[in-house]
């Protein structure tokens, strides 16, 4: 059993004691699946912390999106300063798939950056999976795409002891098959380099540099060096070096990989030329080819990835190796706001399916780049061992794997209680917010308004502003820096309102606001279902004069659950509150420039992965669009993240950008 240091400056309280004790009993006595419930503000991250410290096992945190991700990831840092915290996300600064649009004959070709510093960090968290128990990994869903073999991955190390002999050349030629680059001149995380009876490498997953001292064959010191400085810093005896990349394996597996390859390069070129596609097989046979030398000559090829299934000995269709195969046979998988990251992790293997197989029909792949994949929600549920899910709006696939009933966590710590809720007529809907944002404004108070189109968006924010209101409005054109940027500036009183499509981001965290005005609820849809509804709700939950309005001619279905839903969460806070005399206080909650304090303290890179700053420099601005170019990619909109490409491309070193807009394309 692990042992987990939870530091805290305040005691669980409200419902959190007793969701807490259900959490870890249900798990305790053989249970393997958990939902909580739990409102905005009622901390849920805190029971997760409590539940880990309690239960003992490494820990793996799913989130649906990085920055949801790297706000987990501080908060976890603060709880267990003296545990192994890691930051597991997809380290391409941006990345635009192969792909082929059959329609128009048009290749698009792989394009990709990787941050170099992200890589650190997941090659970080593998490492500590191996190294200690007591680890925590925030990740985002992307964790379930392929890696390495783990196995692989534990054998190829380089254990080093001092006063043990040691050949140079063994220790050197175990380098090479780690994936470590020799360069005796200049110094980069995965190589090494020797001089005299020193040799000198800087580990992947580190950011310090190992430097071991012979004399003949034996190992006479080691000590980790600052890598600019040079500085000694500390003198150790004994280490395991683990490999530079997360797809190692020996000689002898490459052979045998290499030789399967050739053989279903064969099978399948015969196939096509079987079948008259003529230009395929030769399309394939040219390059395969080609990667097969590259792999004999260097160990290495573009896409090798798409041959993993050789390499790792895989029969086709079955699952590829991820994240969750590093961890330990007992372990604690939770997902948080689970009603988007489950959706997400359904989905994801058939975007990824649709995209390779029209490679695979054309010839630009082998059938075996089929297997190169995300885990499928099946085998997803095969893998994991304890599951929290975790939402203030479960969706029904958490709560038809909940083996017990769900734990409700409903009473804030802070005594605020859920927002009242008023239904007002949509006929004259524009006036009376006029006049809810004039009172609010008056009480030096903010207010969110969501509608369902960009153009209503746009026209209700000049009307408010010809009418004196300080008004901004969020749409999908606002990159995430202007998005934060917007949020802060109302929070700091430079806005009256925030008008947008879409604000029931998961995590909106705005204490200023005491009023949310949802126009045309309605409307039944998307953007109007209960979950959506409950989710804007909640915006306003932070503050002690809460209010929603719902603009509306009639109660909808969704609007009904919606307010019942609201309701009795609001009657059990305030039984609470009478029978144990709390007297709720609006949050106040300081202004930060950035979610991830705890990597200012680390490299420029990873304070720009994690940074929710205002302020942003143009590779910043450059590496939003690069996002936006991903997101277009999973979509399956090749052209768009094509154009996306080509833009980012011509960015490159200028101060000022803009993102480009889709014309014919409706995102309402």
């Amino acid at each position: 059993m692990a042992k987990f240091l939870l530091k805290s400056d305040w005691q669980p309280k409200g419902d959190q004691p007793k969701a807490i004790e259900a959490l870890v009993k249900a798990y305790r006595e053989g249970k393997k699946q958990q939902t909580l419930l739990g409102v905005t503000g009622s901390g849920k991250t805190f029971v997760m912390a409590n539940v880990i410290a309690e239960l003992g096992v490494p820990a793996l945190v799913m989130s649906p999106n990085k920055t949801l991700a790297a706000q987990l990831y501080s908060e976890f840092k603060n709880f267990f300063p003296e545990n192994a915290v890691e930051y597991f996300i997809s380290y391409y600064d941006f990345y635009q798939p192969e792909a082929y649009i059959p329609q128009r004959d048009i290749y698009i070709e792989k394009d990709a950056s990787v941050n170099e510093q992200i890589d650190r960090m997941r090659m970080a968290a593998t490492s500590a999976l191996f190294d200690r128990d007591d680890v925590i990994i925030v990740a985002s869903v992307s964790c379930i795409y392929s890696l390495g073999d783990p196995r692989d991955y534990k054998e190829m190390v380089l254990n080093l002891r001092v006063e043990k002999d040691y050949k140079r050349e063994f220790i050197l030629r175990r380098l090479i098959e780690m994936q470590y680059t020799r360069n005796d001149f200049e110094m980069d995380r995965s190589r090494f380099r020797v001089r005299g009876d020193v040799i000198e490498i800087w580990p992947s997953y580190l950011q310090m540099i190992l430097r071991l001292e012979f004399f003949g064959d034996l190992l006479e010191r080691m000590e980790w060096c600052d890598p600019v400085s040079g500085e000694k810093k500390e003198k150790i005896s004994n280490i395991t070096v683990y490999p530079a990349k997360h797809y190692v394996m020996p000689q002898e597996k490459i052979e045998e990989a290499m030789a399967s390859i050739h053989a279903e390069m064969e099978e399948r070129v015969a196939w096509l030329k079987e079948h008259g596609k003529i230009v395929e097989a030769s399309r394939l046979e040219t390059r395969t080819h080609y990667d097969l030398e590259m792999m004999q000559e260097v160990g290495f090829c573009s896409g090798i990835e798409n041959y993993s299934r050789h390499f790792a000995k895989r029969a086709a269709g079955e699952r590829p190796y991820c994240l969750l195969d590093y961890f330990p046979e007992s372990f604690l998988t939770i997902v948080d706001e689970s009603h988007v990251a489950m959706s997400q992790i359904r989905g994801m293997h058939a975007g990824d399916h649709a995209r390779k197989s029209t490679l695979v029909e054309h010839g630009f792949r082998l059938p075996s780049a089929v297997d190169n994949r995300p885990n499928r929600l099946d085998e997803w549920e095969k893998v994991v061992d304890k599951v929290m899910f975790v939402s203030a709006t479960p969706a029904e696939y958490e709560l038809s794997h909940c083996e017990l009933p769900v734990v409700e966590l409903l009473v804030r710590p802070t005594g605020l209680v859920d927002p009242c809720i008023e239904v007002h007529s949509a006929q004259n809907q524009v006036e009376h917010l006029l006049s809810l944002i004039q009172e609010k404004s008056a009480l030096n108070e903010r207010v969110l308004v969501t509608t369902l189109t960009k153009r209503l968006a746009e026209d209700l924010s000049e009307y408010l502003k010809e009418k004196g209101l300080k008004v901004s409005y969020l749409h999908c054109e606002n990159d995430a820096f202007e998005r934060v940027e917007i949020l802060q500036d109302l929070r700091r009183g430079k806005y009256d309102a925030v008008i947008g499509i879409n604000l029931l981001r998961e995590g909106l965290d705005l204490p200023e606001v005491s009023l949310v005005a949802i126009l045309d609820a309605d409307r039944e849809g998307f953007l109007r279902s209960e979950t959506s509804l409950i989710q804007t709700i909640g915006r306003s939950a932070r503050n002690v004069n809460a209010k929603v309005v719902l603009y509306a001619d009639r109660i909808t279905p969704s609007m009904r659950k919606a307010i019942g839903e609201t309701n009795r969460r609001r009657e059990i806070q305030l039984a609470y509150n009478k029978e144990h005399n709390i007297i709720p206080q609006t949050i106040r909650k300081e202004i930060l420039k950035s979610i991830e304090q705890i990597l200012q303290e680390e490299t420029k890179l990873e304070e720009m992965v994690m940074e929710m700053s205002s302020k942003y420099n143009p590779q910043e601005k450059i590496s939003v669009l690069e996002e936006q170019m991903t997101e277009a990619a999973k979509n399956l909109d090749f052209e768009y993240a094509a154009i996306l490409r080509d833009r980012i491309s011509e960015l490159k070193g200028e101060k000022k950008t803009s993102i480009p807009k889709k014309k014919k394309r409706k995102r309402w």
